[in-house]
């Protein structure tokens, strides 16, 4: 996650700062306060559940003296205290009271910044359990906590908020699975992963119903499910579609925080990719159904590690109304103050029980309740983060680990935070996937002529040097080239600097390493040399990405060579520098058979996708190497070969015959050779001899955008590797 780190306004200065007491404008609701219909309820299910006559309602807050339930209809407000306090829960029970009812939450309690306590029963709040919202944040001093205008976060706001913030929905969790007892799980292995958007993929689809683009039944529909099946991809991740808000500051230059990275609600799909708002809960379900009815699994970008309140400047719009001091990891010696591991204002305090309850809890309801495949979490490291910094027996790892739901999905991190130490690819316990960013850099680098052959076979090897320890699998390594933050692939091969002046920051935003190169020419361009090395680049970077050993994930429109213009950080870009277009030309119906060619490589040559890590050692047993690397000369690489800089093409061997478990017997898989040429020029390569067959067969050539016609040539002849190109021959036995 990238896009911005400032979420919060600046402190007013002159005549706003000297504001002492803002006034106390009408309600906008008839208040009623009632206190005759409640029962004791029960302290758990935490949220508000409903059982067919009525609802319990059961919030936590660790240092709170009250709360009230509000209940809204109309202009009405109805405020209804919970009677019972039981194991740090505020409960109660109310009959009559069923699916469609908004509600929110006001909770007493010492306003004591320098203590941590941020009460304000003047402000409403979110239930952090709740299934639904309804409305949008509307920015209004009333929504802070303090007297915004001040700038002093010690001060205290009597402004009602309840005009300004949604509203949580009680619902009905009932839905008929259709299709789902033919829901397969689909193996790492055979697993390819495609990072898309909700909305920005179906905006502009032509043959999705126009009422439907940018909505979940829009993505669920068939022209886009269909697409996405014939691809050939296994499994879908989207960005995140929990309840997020838009940056008031983003607001203010008629932008929005069109990535999501800016939770706050983690049990609620966004409602504003709902093409039928009430029952945004059932069109959510609709769409993972039909993904799966098509053997597609759903993976879900998720982000626990901090919320749209931000820092002591932030609003007050849920977790810091209701247990600042728990919610949220403060300075210990200045609980006034956040402390900042995500760059975004706040951390999630996964230390807290109940917050690695809430968080665990949110998992197996998206799992369990919503059918959902597997997650990917933004920032992770804060997740493992303990007091004295990354843990890979951290207590919320711990929780999911041993948890037979959650241990049973597919679970990725994004390994990296801005906190000391936050680094750790590599680091996450067994039985979790990690985002490889050093198999992206390597591969641009090598692409563009400034990375040896020496530091991309570990990268083609499923980076064992970083991910094989304690049994994992080379599985682990999520390798990618692009991704939702930075270039496209098509950007990639066609800028050296970034170009995002529509964000509004004067082109300082998003990273200035991209590691790209424009061929020649930046950006758009007629010159016919710098279009066909352009779109052979793109080509080398799929195929290295698809063939190489590890999960592939592939950035949605990168198979047809998508463009955002340059833009590297578009988190704020909800038009068509982020859209899918779908009107594609020539060149692109070309790239979009070859992506498709590759996937299908992968998909029928089990050697490709290896679940163990690739050894390079002879096994004396089965007479057999599962990994050989080849010079040009058909030999195998030597010391001098790895160490010379010049060297830019090689071969990888991989022998069908390997070994594929822990039992001492030969695969019967086909054995396949690699190549890749990032020399400049063309090379004369050796094609290897090898004892169990007799001939090569072209399956691949970046060189040949229509595809290889499957060739063959004799073990020991020599072919001629095209400048920038790889290939792919099988062997012939």
């Amino acid at each position: 996650m990238t896009g911005t780190d400032i979420l919060d306004p600046p402190p007013a200065t002159g005549a706003a700062a000297e504001a002492k007491q803002p006034p106390k404008p009408t309600p906008a609701y008839k208040l009623i306060t009632d206190t005759s219909n409640v029962r004791e309820g029960l302290p758990y299910p935490l949220g508000a559940c409903w059982d067919g006559e009525g609802t319990n309602f059961a919030l936590f807050s660790a240092n709170a003296t009250k709360v009230e339930v509000c209940l809204f209809d109309g202009d009405t407000e109805r405020r209804i205290e919970l009677p019972e306090y039981t194991d740090e829960v505020f409960h109660g029970y109310i009959p009559d009271i069923g699916p469609g009812t908004f509600y929110g939450y006001r909770v007493y309690g010492p306003y004591e910044p320098e203590n941590g306590h941020r009460f304000n029963p003047n402000k409403l709040l979110l239930d952090p359990y709740a299934r639904a919202h309804a409305g949008e944040l509307k920015w209004d001093p009333a929504v802070f906590g303090y007297q915004m205008e001040t700038g002093d976060d010690t001060t205290f706001d009597e402004r009602d908020s309840a005009a300004f913030v949604p509203k949580c929905v009680v619902v009905d969790p009932g839905f008929d699975w259709k299709g789902e007892p033919g829901r397969k799980f689909v193996p790492w292995d055979q697993t390819i992963v495609y990072e898309t958007h909700v909305k920005g993929f179906t905006k502009l689809h032509p043959q999705v119903p126009e009422e439907l683009r940018g909505t979940y039944a829009g993505f669920g529909s068939q022209p886009v499910v269909d697409y996405i099946a014939a691809l050939g991809v296994t499994a879908v991740e989207l960005l995140p579609i929990h309840t997020f808000v838009n940056d008031s500051y983003l607001l203010d230059k008629k932008l929005v925080n069109y990535w999501g990275y800016n939770t706050i609600g983690f049990f609620a799909p966004d409602p504003r990719y709902a093409a039928d708002v009430p029952n945004s809960l059932r069109e959510f379900k609709e769409m993972v159904a039909r993904l799966h009815d098509v053997g597609l699994a759903v993976i879900l970008d998720v982000v626990y590690n901090h919320t749209a309140e931000g820092n002591e400047l932030g609003p007050t719009l849920s977790f810091k109304g209701i247990d600042n001091a728990s919610y949220y990891r403060l300075l210990p010696e200045q609980k006034r103050y956040y402390i900042n591991d995500t760059g975004t204002g706040n951390t999630v305090n996964l230390t807290h029980p109940r917050v690695i309850q809430m968080v665990t809890d949110s998992l197996r309801y998206w799992a369990g309740e919503m059918h959902i495949d597997g997650f990917r979490f933004d920032l992770g490291t804060i997740l493992a983060r303990e007091v004295h910094g990354f843990d890979e027996q951290s207590g919320f790892l711990k929780a999911v680990n041993q948890d037979p739901m959650l241990s049973s999905v597919k679970l990725i991190a994004e390994p990296w935070d801005c906190g000391p130490g936050g680094y750790q690819v590599g680091g996450f316990p067994p039985g979790w996937a990690e985002w490889n960013d050093k198999f992206r850099d390597t591969i641009r680098d090598y692409w563009r002529g400034d990375a040896s052959v020496s530091a991309l076979a570990p990268r083609l090897a499923a980076s064992g040097d970083v991910f094989n320890r304690q049994g994992r699998r080379a599985w682990a390594s999520v390798n990618f080239i692009t991704a939702h933050d930075g270039f496209t692939l098509n950007d990639w091969a066609s800028y050296n600097e970034k170009h995002n002046i529509a964000n509004g920051e004067d082109n300082k935003d998003g990273h200035s390493d991209n590691r790209s190169w424009n061929c020649g020419a930046e950006g758009p361009t007629e010159d016919e040399e710098i279009l066909a090395l352009r779109e052979r680049q793109k080509r080398n970077m799929l195929a290295t990405l698809l063939l190489a050993q590890g999960t592939p994930m592939l950035l949605a429109g990168d198979e047809f060579g998508r463009t955002q213009q340059g833009n590297n950080n578009a988190y704020c870009q909800d038009n068509e520098i982020s859209w899918v277009h779908w009107d594609h030309d020539g060149a692109a119906q070309d790239l979009l058979g070859f992506s498709r060619r590759l996937i299908e490589l992968r998909r029928n040559c089990p050697t490709l996708r290896r679940s163990r890590f690739l050894q390079g050692q002879y096994d004396e047993e089965l007479d057999v190497c599962d990994v050989t690397w080849i010079n040009a000369n058909g030999g195998p690489m030597q010391n001098e070969h790895w160490e010379d800089g010049n060297v830019k093409c090689f071969g990888m061997l991989l022998d069908g015959r390997a070994r594929k478990t822990g039992i001492r017997r030969h695969a019967e898989d086909d054995t396949v050779l690699l190549i890749t040429n990032a020399f400049d020029g063309v090379v004369d390569f050796t094609l290897p001899e090898v004892p169990h067959g007799s001939k090569w067969s072209l399956l691949l050539d970046t060189n040949m955008p229509d595809g290889a016609d499957e060739e063959q040539f004799a073990c020991g002849s020599i072919y001629q590797v095209t400048a920038r190109s790889v290939l792919l021959f099988g062997l012939v036995e």
